[in-house]
C-alpha cells in the first residue's frame, strides 16, 4: 500500500517540487506538466490521506490554498531524488535498450 503511493509517478514528482516550500495548486501543476487538475486533485488528496502533504486554505477573496510537504513527506524527499537522479542518469540507456524492442 505504502509503495504503491510513493511508487506512483505523480506523487513522486509532487514530492519533488515541493520540497522547495509551500506552492498553490496551479503553480505545482504548472511545474509537474503533464498533469490533468483532476489526477492532481486525487493525488494531492491521497498524499494528505496519507500524511505527506498538509493543504492550507487562507481566508482570501478568492480563497488560496496551500500546499506543502509534511516532516514524513520531507523524510521521503531523501529516498525519491536518489531515485530521481538515477533515472535521469539512466534515461539514454533505457532509451536505447527500448529501441531495441519497437
Amino acid at each position: 500500500m505504502v509503495l504503491d503511493r510513493i511508487g506512483d509517478k505523480w506523487s513522486a514528482l509532487v514530492l519533488l517540487c515541493l520540497d522547495g516550500g509551500p506552492m498553490r495548486f496551479t503553480a505545482l501543476r504548472t511545474r509537474i506538466g503533464g498533469v490533468t487538475p483532476k489526477v492532481l486533485t486525487q493525488t494531492l488528496r491521497a498524499m494528505e490521506q496519507d500524511g505527506l502533504v498538509t493543504r492550507e486554505v487562507f481566508a482570501e477573496v478568492p480563497p488560496r490554498v496551500e500546499y506543502a510537504l509534511t516532516d514524513l513527506g520531507r523524510s521521503l524527499h531523501g529516498p525519491i531524488s536518489v531515485v530521481a537522479d538515477w533515472a535521469e542518469r539512466n534515461v539514454g540507456e533505457i532509451m536505447r535498450c527500448r529501441e531495441k524492442f519497437s
